[in-house]
C-alpha cells in the first residue's frame, strides 16, 4: 500500500537531525522550532521592515513588495511544516514556495538591461518568468530529491549578476554590503552541504544540526540581499534619485540591519 503523501516521514528527503528525539509530534525539533521559527519570526520581519523602508516612490512599488512578502511568509510556514512532519507534501510545499519567491523577485526586480534580446518589455518578461516557473513546478514532481540542489544553483546566477553590477559601482558601502551577503551565503551553503554529505560524521560526534544553521544563515544573507537588490533597482528604474545604503543601529556594530535611503539629485554610481 502506498503511504499517504501527507503522512509523517513520507518525503523523499530526510535531514541529518535525528527524528522525534525531543518531541513525539515534531520530527526534526531544531530544524522546526529552534531555527526555522527563529528565522521566520525574527529575521523575516526584519526583511519586511527593510523592504517597507526602501519602498520605491513609483507606481506599483507597494504592490511589488506585497507580492514578495507573501511568498516569503509562505516559505517560512511551509519550511516549518516540512521539518515538523517530513511529509511528501511538506517537502514539495517547502521547495516550491522558494521557487515561487524567486520567481516573484525575478519578475519585478531583474534589471531590464539583462533581458533576453527577444524580450522588449517588463510585461513580456513576466510571461517568460511565469511560463518558466510553471514548467519548473511540474518538473519538481519528477525527481523531488534533486529540487533542493537545483534551487541552490540559482544562487550562482544571482552572485554573477551581483558581480556584474559591482563592476559598474564604486560605492564602498555597496561593495561592503555585497561582501557581507556573500559571507553569510557561503556559511549557509557550507552548512547545507555539510549536513547533506557529511551526516555520518556529525551523527558520530552527536552534532547533526547543520541544516538548522542553514536556516539562520540564509536568512541573514537575505537580510543583506534585499536592500542590495533594491539599491540596484532604484539605480535602473529611478535615475533621478541617488540610492544610499544605511545601517541600523550604527555602522560600527558587527551585525546591522541595512536599508536604502533616496537622495536627489542622482550622481552616476
Amino acid at each position: 500500500r502506498m503511504p499517504s503523501i501527507f503522512s509523517y516521514q513520507s518525503a523523499e528527503v530526510d535531514w541529518c537531525e535525528s527524528n522525534f528525539v525531543r518531541s513525539a509530534v515534531i520530527a526534526e525539533y531544531y530544524n522546526t522550532d529552534g531555527t526555522s521559527l527563529f528565522s521566520f519570526l525574527l529575521l523575516a520581519p526584519l526583511n519586511f521592515l527593510v523592504l517597507e523602508g526602501a519602498e520605491p516612490p513609483r507606481a506599483g512599488g507597494r504592490m511589488e513588495l506585497c507580492h514578495l512578502k507573501v511568498p516569503l511568509l509562505l516559505a517560512g510556514v511551509f519550511s516549518m511544516y516540512f521539518h515538523m512532519t517530513l511529509s511528501y507534501v511538506g517537502q514539495l510545499l517547502d521547495e516550491l514556495s522558494i521557487l515561487w519567491t524567486l520567481a516573484v523577485a525575478y519578475s519585478f526586480w531583474y534589471p531590464q538591461a539583462y533581458f533576453p534580446k527577444c524580450i522588449k518589455t517588463r510585461r513580456h518578461f513576466f510571461w517568460l518568468t511565469g511560463i518558466t516557473t510553471v514548467i519548473s513546478t511540474l518538473m519538481s514532481f519528477v525527481k523531488p530529491t534533486l529540487n533542493a540542489y537545483a534551487l541552490n544553483c540559482i544562487a550562482f546566477h544571482l552572485l554573477y549578476m551581483t558581480w556584474k553590477e559591482l563592476k559598474k559601482c564604486n560605492d564602498k558601502r555597496v561593495h561592503r554590503m555585497a561582501a557581507v551577503m556573500v559571507m553569510w551565503w557561503a556559511l549557509a551553503i557550507t552548512s547545507w552541504i555539510s549536513d547533506r554529505w557529511l551526516c555520518w560524521l556529525w551523527q558520530a560526534i552527536n552534532f547533526p544540526y547543520f541544516h538548522s544553521f542553514w536556516h539562520v544563515l540564509i536568512a541573514m544573507s537575505l537580510l543583506y540581499c534585499c536592500p542590495l537588490v533594491i539599491y540596484f533597482d532604484v539605480s535602473y528604474e529611478m535615475p533621478s534619485f541617488k540610492p544610499k545604503l544605511e545601517y541600523w543601529p550604527s555602522d560600527s556594530w558587527p551585525v546591522v540591519v541595512p536599508y536604502v535611503t533616496l537622495e536627489e539629485p542622482h550622481k552616476q554610481c
